[in-house]
């Protein structure tokens, strides 16, 4: 995932850069000199919207998901997100513009397909999902999606949410293990989802649904 191996120490903490006024909001470096903002508008994202695209286009065309999708789409998927409410965008950005990595976040309500899935199992009014992670293969492998992954956990409204939720691969990968590392629980709930892959043909692959109780939250404790 990068050209400089990071580390974990100069860190802004969260939400430190709204009180200097930053646009967009500086929520954290990382090695390599990786700045992680946080977008909340078509505004913010303008100068990203590109390179977002080329590293979603590179990520998933990659294992265990494979798949093709034209820059228009996740541009699309891009301006999705910023427009649901309560969202959380973070962007781990090189130089001024360049996205090596992201995570998003957005409330399960809003996601009419994931709801669907998980009603009965969680108080989906009450549930955040995560809904995007990606890290570029050159900066893999220092802690960058987990971090991405926390930043994310500290910014949900424990008032109003009180479980997170995510999708992954079936398979029991790195993916897999960090999340349970994290304080996650497998759900034992599957899901088929359909999509393009790299060689145009269209076919499902099966996704798990892993959960984790917010501490600190209203309904959490």
């Amino acid at each position: 995932m990068s050209e400089d191996p990071p580390s974990e120490n100069d860190e802004t903490p969260v939400g430190a850069a709204a009180a200097m006024g930053q646009e967009p909001e500086l929520i954290a470096h990382a090695d390599g000199g990786l700045r992680i903002v946080r977008v909340r508008s078509a505004e913010d994202a303008a100068p990203f919207r590109a390179s977002f695209a080329g590293a979603y286009q590179d990520i998933f065309a990659g294992a265990p998901y494979n798949e093709r999708f034209y820059a228009s789409e996740a541009m699309g998927f891009l301006d999705g997100f910023l427009r649901m409410p309560d969202h959380i965008t973070l962007l781990a950005v090189k130089g001024r513009s360049r996205v090596v990595a992201f995570g998003i976040g957005v409330p399960v309500s809003a996601r009419a397909d994931i709801a669907r899935e998980l009603r009965g199992l969680v108080p989906v009014r009450h549930a955040f999902y995560l809904a995007e992670l990606g890290v570029q293969e050159s900066w893999r492998g220092h802690g960058l999606g987990r971090r991405l992954v926390d930043l994310r956990l500290q910014l949900v409204d424990r008032q109003r949410y009180s479980h997170v939720l995510l999708r992954t691969s079936a398979i029991r990968n790195a993916s897999y293990q960090m999340y349970m590392d994290m304080g996650f629980e497998d759900m034992g709930v599957y899901m088929e989802v359909p999509a393009r892959r790299i060689d145009g043909s269209v076919r499902t692959d099966r996704r798990l649904f892993l959960s984790r109780v917010l501490q600190g939250s209203s309904e959490g404790g």
